[in-house]
């Protein structure tokens, strides 16, 4: 039997969306478009403790990122968890981690002097699988393949 209050219709500039009673009650905490929105003012690593201050106002609690195709996923309170989809074609990550070249590359990259899709294939080449931000601690930790922790930073703010 049909349920008025199970599902709602809506139309949207020619699209139907259906939304279910729980959504329109409790609707998400964040969503991706709005990390989307936020991630849009990054142009380097420069730029990195302003998204993230933007992320924590959003209601982030932490967030994975995977170097494989640049998803990630994003938590919030009441395990709330939304993920993107895939940002490139994948980059091949290497089997060794070499945390100085890393390192190194990180350190341009927090510079400014290179953008993000250069810093994901740098972390490919270094052997980095994927980072997690967590802003309970204020900390990014970068991981190999085996999820050896390569390097941990205190994020500034």
């Amino acid at each position: 039997m049909y349920n008025a209050q199970a599902f709602s219709f809506s139309a949207h500039a020619n699209c139907n969306v259906f939304h279910s009673f729980e959504e329109l009650t409790n609707p998400p905490m964040f969503t991706v478009d709005q990390i989307k929105a936020a991630h849009s003012k990054v142009k380097s690593g420069a730029d990195f403790p302003n998204y993230i201050q933007d992320l924590i106002k959003l209601g982030l609690i932490h967030y994975e990122t995977f170097v494989t195709d640049g998803h990630s996923d994003y938590y919030g309170k009441d395990n709330y968890k939304t993920s993107s989809t895939s940002k490139y074609d994948n980059l091949v990550v290497a089997p060794e981690a070499n945390a100085e070249q890393f390192k190194a590359d990180l350190k341009i990259h927090q510079q400014g002097k290179t953008d993000y899709p250069t810093f994901c294939k740098d972390c490919a080449r270094s052997g980095v699988d994927r980072w997690i931000v967590d802003f309970v601690k204020m900390t990014c930790t970068y991981y190999d393949q085996s999820g050896n922790e390569l390097l941990t930073e205190k994020i500034p703010g």
